[in-house]
């Protein structure tokens, strides 16, 4: 894919860019490496001012920059500028809260025979980062918030059509102070990437992207017995039972699936509805998803902008279009707009079979597959059945079935009467094919850090 800001509300080529040369790329590696030695002698106190100094220019910043990343990826401006304030409110939580969960961890010294015995966590060093297009300020604030926190550095390779963001990320915390070559973004191909984590100065990676591309940085990073996180997408369950509050989860369901687009990863993606109230909630869901407003992402009313790239509308639409040719059917949209632009409607898909490709593959856009349930059970079975295991939601207001679907989601996540999302103050993060490791809170920080053992006598 070459690296350009290519508009997809038309399809318009805006800006291309050059992708570095090995010369330049060992420019930067070698700047990162001394940046981490400098960096991680600095105090919490001096990296907290950085952070909060990046959030502030944030706030500064965010019309001129919630444009750009609409016009480079095509969400709506205004969850652009509610990106913008999420990355802002994450530096500042990771800035007040880092030293408490980097603070030494005090052991039972008795237990070891010791006088003092404790863990201490500190930097691994150079990080390199490979982020998605789809939030492309906060999957990289998430990363380099704790990461920046904790003491290490990072290296960013973005992804190919938000190559304005990315740059602007690196500008981002060189004005905000931090240490020269601390934050710097690669403008490379995939291709140039194995080089990079194989390189010795380069200590670990971390990907948010496809199984694809999890496979291939974990096969590098294996060889190289070198630390690596991976979240790669999930089809998420979004569970319906007959205690439910019909109206508020069927409008909840159509922010959950339609949300940036229908291109998160956390999207609810799969809506299985016990057979009590299929009916009712299928009536109500239609209604909500026929009801959004596709088109111009610039415009402050604009519910669903276009989808980022032609090649993943085109992927959408393969999909629906083998639901169809197999028996599906279509409750809403699946229709492709005449006229410029990557545009897809909200989709309704229902009597979706095992044999249809959309039943095992994540839709990324905004399609939903409808599921009727026979009881709890058959809805617990319907949604595990799956490669992935990222994000999960139950409605109910039971109790036990909440006990139920909370121990038995084969998921990193449970939302119970809400939608998924992520906080920097909980566990982000998936199993089976959605990856492995967690960002944010404590749990995220100390992915990327030595947990050192100190034992006194």
């Amino acid at each position: 894919m070459a690296i350009a800001t290519t508009n997809p509300a038309t399809g318009e080529v805006l800006k291309e860019f050059d992708a570095l040369s090995d010369a330049e790329i060992e420019e930067k590696v070698a700047r990162a490496a001394q940046a981490a030695q400098a960096h991680r002698a600095t105090s919490f106190d001096e990296r907290a001012g950085v952070l909060r100094g990046a959030a502030d220019i944030l706030d500064e910043d965010v019309d001129s920059l919630a444009v750009t990343m609409t016009t480079e990826m095509g969400k709506t401006i205004t969850a652009a500028k509610a990106e913008i304030a999420k990355c802002a409110k994450g530096l500042r939580y990771y800035a007040d809260h880092a030293p408490e969960m980097l603070a030494d961890d005090i052991a039972d010294a008795d237990a070891v025979d010791a006088s003092r015995a404790f863990h201490r966590f500190q930097p691994l060093g150079v990080v390199l980062a490979v982020m998605p297009w789809n939030f492309p300020l906060w999957q990289v604030i998430r990363f380099a918030a704790p990461g920046l926190m904790a003491g290490n550095v990072g290296l960013l390779k973005h992804a190919s059509n938000v190559p304005q963001t990315a740059l602007y990320l690196e500008d981002l915390f060189r004005r905000a102070g931090l240490v020269d070559g601390g934050f710097q973004t690669l403008l490379i191909g995939s291709k140039q990437v194995e080089a990079i984590l194989t390189d010795k100065r380069v200590a670990a990676a971390t990907l948010t992207g496809s199984e694809g591309a999890g496979r291939s940085i974990g096969e590098t990073a294996g060889k190289q017995l070198k630390k690596v996180v991976l979240e790669l997408g999930g089809s998420d369950p979004f569970v319906v039972l007959p205690s439910a509050d019909l109206e508020k989860a069927a409008k909840v369901a159509t922010t959950a699936r339609c949300q940036n687009n229908g291109q998160s990863c956390i999207a609810a993606k799969r809506f299985i509805v016990h057979t009590d109230v299929y009916d009712e909630f299928a009536r109500l869901f239609v209604e909500n998803m026929s009801g959004q407003k596709v088109g111009d992402p610039t415009e402050d009313d604009t519910d669903i902008g276009p989808l980022a790239t032609e090649q993943g509308r085109q992927d959408v639409v393969d999909l629906v279009t083998d639901a169809t040719a197999k028996g599906a059917r279509i409750l809403t949209g699946g229709e492709v707009p005449d006229g410029p632009g990557w545009f897809y409607p909200p989709t309704v898909v229902a009597d979706i079979t095992t044999d249809m490709d959309i039943y095992g593959e994540e839709v990324f856009g905004p399609v939903a597959s409808l599921y009727r349930a026979s009881d709890t059970d058959d809805a617990l079975r319907i949604a595990n059945d799956t490669d992935f295991g990222l994000g999960s939601n139950v409605w109910t207001t039971d109790d036990a079935e909440i006990d139920k679907f909370v121990d038995g989601f084969e998921a990193g996540q449970v939302f119970v009467n809400g939608m998924t999302t992520s906080y920097p103050a909980i566990a982000f993060g998936g199993v089976k094919n959605s990856g492995h490791g967690r960002e944010l809170t404590k749990f995220g920080i100390r992915e990327f850090c030595n947990v050192k053992t100190v034992w006194i006598a």
